[in-house]
């Protein structure tokens, strides 16, 4: 029987299927503190895969793992040389996600633009007068939305924004123009001209050298002063540092952050 160690609870569907077959027996790991994976993971032949990090030191006491299921598409958080090099599998679930998050994305920028959490503080405080005349919003009807990434993610939360009757530009060099207009959207060439114009910034894209501080404090400075950066991608692609500053010196007008640099 194959022992399947569950890092962090997946949906009680996936367990029901484990426990359905005779051929596996598993366990839910709930500490995902290095120590404690180096300590337990050890008698597993597979494991499954959400936010832990599975680096060498972890990994190489896993003398009988045999395969990894990541519970999503990005797989950064796994030494891939190490699964190379002792023939471990290494499998994603690549739509199991996509609409989740483009929904979440779209949560984001309706909170931020609409002013959402201002509003609930000051009513629940008694001063919903003075909301109306402190707190800014605005409306997406007509407003430009650049996608950097045209995955699945990009598709799908192009087909909402469209919906609210927005402008949508994709920046994607690997994708060809007919499939982005397809969409409905625009395929954009030249980044740094589009982030000058862009009313939000949604980012889908993965974090490797090309992208590490794709979006820095210069990007930044470039950008109208009431844009909305949502990044449900990777932390890392934009640099924390130069966004905190230009957040606090309003340089730009809000942020939504799903990811960050360290988790």
């Amino acid at each position: 029987m194959y022992k399947i160690g569950i890092i962090e609870k997946i949906h009680d569907k996936g367990i029901q299927l484990l426990k359905n077959s005779k051929k596996f027996e598993y366990e839910i790991i709930d500490n995902i503190s290095k120590n404690n994976l180096i300590k337990v993971l050890p008698k597993f032949d597979g494991i499954t895969l959400r936010v832990a990090k599975l680096d060498h030191p972890i990994l190489s006491h896993c003398k009988k793992l045999k395969v990894i299921s990541r519970h999503g598409v990005g797989y950064d958080n796994v030494d891939i040389k190490f699964l190379k090099e002792n023939n471990i599998k290494l499998l994603i679930t690549a739509t199991a996600n996509a609409v989740s998050v483009a929904e979440h994305v779209m949560y984001m920028i309706l909170t931020l633009s609409k002013g959402i959490v201002g509003y609930d503080k000051m009513v629940r405080a008694g001063e919903f007068r003075k909301a109306v005349n402190q707190l800014t919003t605005f409306e997406l009807l007509n407003k430009e939305i650049l996608i950097l990434g045209f995955g699945r993610i990009g598709k799908i939360l192009t087909k909402r924004c469209i919906g609210f009757e927005m402008k949508v530009n994709i920046f994607d060099p690997f994708v060809d123009n007919k499939v982005i207009k397809d969409f409905g959207g625009k395929k954009i060439e030249d980044l740094n001209s589009a982030l000058t114009t862009a009313d939000f910034l949604s980012i889908h894209m993965p974090l490797n050298k090309d992208t590490k501080n794709l979006i820095d404090l210069n990007k930044l400075k470039s950008m109208k002063k009431n844009i909305i950066i949502i990044n449900t991608a990777r932390g890392g692609i934009i640099n924390e540092k130069d966004l905190d500053y230009a957040l606090n010196n309003k340089i730009i007008f809000g942020a939504g952050l799903d990811v960050f640099e360290n988790e």
